[in-house]
């Protein structure tokens, strides 16, 4: 993790023609409106990257806790330069993302599929030819009129990792494992909703070789602060403003949505500031004051939530993690009193993978409640607790974060974030949360 420059998820793009089979999951008839796109999870039903091959609930849990321990150790790990753009390693990869939105890209359009992440900063895509890309379809840039490849001397060939120009056009090598994966910067009109985005950069990847590890086949729009990031691009159009509201991952449809632009937001949204770290500058941090189990406000360790800007610890909003994640002695002590406040109290707590807080049968949990400067964000359980497919078992779906990082960052995670309208307002620096229904 040593290598990592900065902020990336590097995933692939597949078309929209891939067949879902239940009646409510054909993509195409559904209408992104305006500047709002719809969303859905990457496990459901519609999405054409589950699993061919169902895992048992068990099985699913410890895969998610793994890949999270990956992004984790990731976040933690960012360390800016302050004369490099920040962008990540492709050995990220291996991370998945969480939720899926359409895109138009070329002209005429080709139908992708992207997944949205508000940590990264840039977007990739699989062209056609690429060997040893993990689809066979990919984007063909010679199917579009207004493809082109960055040049050498663009600000932008500046801005990835490792750029080399053996030709005229900005090329790079990166790292995934094992693997090297060689891309083209490139530029394409792109068109989200009813928004054409002219000459929009991303990496276009032609070679993937070495190592035995596939790339996953989705792709990624980048939402974070970075200059390759969409909000960078389009800020003529989205004036660096997007909220979004995450659907469950058993929701069949586009339930979700997310609205680009300060227009057609929600009025009645509570704000808290939002910071920038000077140490990892893509991502959106919050000042986490407090956490309460029920009524009771937990004694946590100052040191333990607190914004740093020297170190880059502090709280983040992440859609891109599964499961919060708190530092050590926060999660212990918000875990001992939600232990205490389950009934009935006779209930025996057991484990499973990074989960210590599990349980046999049915139980009542309390709320918990991460209190920000400004605004209380109150999860039911719903969004605290994961449950067996039969309902047997349930366990608390927050954990610690790991310590072997160089500051550790709490992460309010996308399970925690269901059904919550959480806006980005970055020209008047805050972030906003509204209770909102979208599953």
């Amino acid at each position: 993790m040593s290598s990592l420059v900065f902020f990336l998820q590097l995933l692939f793009i597949v078309p929209l023609a891939l067949g879902l089979n239940h009646p409510n999951c054909d993509l195409t008839k559904t209408q992104d409106q305006g500047s709002t796109l719809r969303i859905f999870h990457i496990d459901s039903p519609c999405s054409p990257f589950k699993s061919s091959s169902p895992l048992s609930w068990e099985a699913r849990v410890l895969k998610t806790l793994a890949q999270d321990q990956a992004r984790l150790q990731y976040l933690g790990n960012l360390v800016a330069k302050r004369s490099v753009v920040p962008i990540a390693s492709g050995r990220q990869m291996l991370q998945s993302t969480t939720y899926i939105v359409k895109a138009l890209i070329g002209t005429p359009a080709q139908s992708l599929l992207l997944a949205m992440d508000t940590s990264s900063d840039v977007a990739w895509i699989p062209c056609s030819g690429c060997a040893g890309c993990p689809s066979n379809t990919a984007f063909s840039p010679a199917k579009s009129t207004s493809f082109k490849n960055v040049s050498c001397s663009a600000p932008q060939c500046k801005q990835v990792p490792n750029p080399t120009c053996g030709g005229r056009a900005c090329s790079f090598n990166l790292t995934y494992g094992s693997s090297s994966i060689a891309a083209n910067l490139s530029q394409d009109t792109i068109r989200l909703a009813s928004d054409p985005i002219k000459a929009f950069t991303f990496g276009c990847v032609n070679k993937v070789t070495g190592g035995s590890t596939i790339p996953p086949p989705q792709g990624l729009l980048g939402l974070g602060r970075g200059p390759l990031s969409l909000m960078s691009q389009a800020q003529s159009i989205y004036k660096s403003t997007f909220s979004y509201c995450l659907p469950s991952f058993r929701s069949l449809t586009f339930s979700g949505s997310l609205r680009l632009g300060p227009t057609s937001q929600p009025l009645r949204v509570k704000y808290t500031p939002l910071l920038k770290n000077p140490r990892r500058s893509s991502l959106y941090y919050v000042n986490l004051v407090a956490i309460r189990v029920g009524r009771k406000v937990v004694d946590l360790p100052p040191a333990a939530i607190a914004f740093n800007p020297t170190t880059g610890a502090g709280t983040i909003f992440d859609s891109g993690t599964v499961y919060t994640r708190l530092a050590k002695p926060v999660y212990e002590a918000v875990r001992n009193e939600f232990r205490k406040r389950v009934k009935p109290h006779t209930a025996v707590v057991t484990s499973l993978g990074g989960f210590d807080t599990c349980y046999t049968g049915q139980v009542t949990v309390p709320t918990i409640t991460f209190m920000f400067k400004g605004v209380n964000m109150t999860m039911p359980a719903d969004n605290l607790m994961l449950h067996s497919t039969a309902g047997s078992t349930s366990c608390l779906a927050i954990a610690a974060a790991p310590e072997n990082v160089n500051s550790v960052v709490n992460v309010i995670a996308s399970m925690q974030q269901q059904n919550y309208r959480v806006l980005i307002d970055v020209p008047n620096g805050r972030l906003g949360l509204a209770r909102e229904r979208c599953s």
